[in-house]
């Protein structure tokens, strides 16, 4: 069961995508809220695996609700759901901690499979996002890239440049497959590349 909460301010907007979600019966919707303000104070404590958060939000920004709730809960995973794929929002709310987005005119199925893709590990974003993240951070040199990760994470990243599958690695650091996952999802998000080869070739410095 996925754990969901929904940040947005447009009552109309926000009943379509309760309905979507609550279509899936591997979602469940934990809370709604209409600003930033109250998500920031309820999150910590609903804990939930995704937050669909719109960008344009009526005081603090569905940005600024990522930067701060990252800080104390770095497990909880943020999906931007916007109008517009490829302007600078989206990609500020990524370098904020955001983990992918999805567009509101998206069809309900093709949401379901964004939000089932970024709960495996996976960063939901259009090509032209991603290049647009990697080229900037293309500059972060390799000592700057190790400091960037935890001990755990960096030896889940070794791991896996050696070839080894998920569940060896699991086996190897005595972790389950699931903490596997999150680790990679957070290598994913502070390195901001989108999979394991890109991860790999950050963390050794080839473009």
């Amino acid at each position: 069961m996925i754990n969901i909460c929904i940040i947005e301010d447009i009552v109309e907007i926000q009943k379509g995508l309760q309905s979507i979600l609550e279509s899936e019966p591997k979602f469940h919707l934990q809370a709604c809220f209409f600003n930033a303000e109250e998500a920031i104070l309820a999150l910590p404590n609903l804990n939930p695996d995704v937050v669909i958060t719109d960008i344009n939000l009526p005081k603090k920004t569905g940005i600024d609700c990522v930067a701060e709730v990252k800080i104390s809960c770095p497990n909880i995973q943020f999906i931007m759901f916007t109008i517009y794929e490829d302007n600078d929002q989206v990609f500020d709310a990524l370098k904020a901690g955001a983990s992918g987005y999805i567009l509101k005119n998206t069809n309900p199925q093709k949401i379901i499979e964004a939000i089932i893709e970024l709960h495996e590990g996976g960063s939901p974003m259009s090509p032209k996002i991603a290049r647009k993240v990697l080229s900037t951070f293309n500059t972060i040199s390799n000592n700057s890239i190790l400091s960037l990760l935890s001990k755990r994470e960096l030896e889940v990243l070794e791991f896996l440049s050696k070839g080894f599958l998920y569940k060896e690695i699991a086996d190897k650091l005595f972790i389950s497959l699931s903490t596997v996952k999150r680790h990679l999802n957070h290598i994913y998000s502070k390195l901001q590349v989108q999979n394991k080869t890109e991860a790999v070739n950050k963390l050794y410095g080839k473009s």
